[in-house]
């Protein structure tokens, strides 16, 4: 029996590592998956202005410090009336150490006028390397479409999820059970997309 190849996921947020093994394990794809805060390497600079620069930043980074493979995904909501906004600040919306109820806090008191847009994206661009240098780096993205509602709703999830409504399920992202998720989500469209991208590769 051949080992499964290791590779290593540049993220140390929980809630992405849950949802890469489970979407990893569903596609049937043989990897071993290790976050990289478990092998020491923190996370760097996220100084791009677009989810397929910090991605890539993320993935070569993790590589070069690890010597594995890697994966990196860089994802955010961005909010019609807000322009780009929170766009690849998501993460950092209300401020450097923000944690998320602080982010959809900002994000609630943005949107808190008459007659604003609340339609809303989530995107998520996932980077595939073989090594640090690898010069062809597969990428493969996935969006989720709905809108902002005024307050949270939900316990699951992570991020944004609590005010993430999605007008075809009739519910938030943080009220849908994991695998439901998946199946509908950026990370799970952008995943199976990479998926496919691996085994073809």
């Amino acid at each position: 029996m051949t080992e499964r190849k290791h590779w290593v996921l540049a993220t140390a947020n929980r809630g992405k590592v849950a949802e890469f093994s489970a979407l990893l394990a569903a596609a049937g794809l043989d990897l071993r998956v290790t976050p990289q805060s478990e092998l020491g390497v923190s996370a760097p600079p996220e100084i791009g202005s677009t989810f397929v620069e910090n991605a890539l930043t993320k993935a070569r980074h993790a590589a070069r410090h690890t010597g594995l493979p890697a994966i990196a995904d860089d994802s955010g909501l961005v909010v019609t009336a807000l322009g780009i906004a929170p766009g690849v600040r998501s993460a950092r919306f209300a401020g450097e150490s923000a944690d998320d109820r602080a982010n959809i806090a900002k994000l609630l008191a943005a949107l808190d006028a008459p007659g604003l847009e609340r339609a809303a994206r989530f995107h998520c661009v996932l980077v595939a390397l073989e090594h640090a240098d690898d010069p062809a780096p597969l990428i493969a993205s996935g969006s989720w479409a709905g809108e902002i509602v005024r307050e949270p709703q939900g316990h699951g999830g992570f991020g944004y999820d609590p005010v993430f409504f999605d007008p075809a399920l009739g519910c938030t992202a943080a009220e849908l059970d994991a695998a439901a998720k998946n199946r509908v989500s950026h990370r799970g469209v952008a995943l199976r997309r990479l998926v496919e991208l691996l085994k073809n590769r």
